[in-house]
């Protein structure tokens, strides 16, 4: 494999990890921060697939962005 296809993949891993954690701290952190009465909120309880559909936008954020500085051309110019 050519370091530009190893390059694309870690953009790839690490932008859907960080839209995780992110997605874990607002939901878990922020929301109740927000609105009180929603103390104890889980991933369980928000929902696996409503995670999923907020963790993938927030980690395509992530990849413009790591694909701007790795300058892994995943995005056409």
């Amino acid at each position: 494999m050519s370091s530009l296809t190893i390059r694309r993949i870690v953009v790839w891993i690490v932008s859907m990890i960080l839209g995780g954690v992110v997605s874990w701290l607002i939901i878990t952190v922020a929301f109740p921060i927000l609105k009180p009465e929603a103390t104890g909120i889980t991933i369980a309880k928000y929902g696996t697939i409503y995670f999923l559909v907020t963790a993938v936008p927030i980690g395509l954020i992530f990849v413009v962005w790591l694909d701007l500085l790795m300058d892994t051309k995943i995005l056409p110019d």
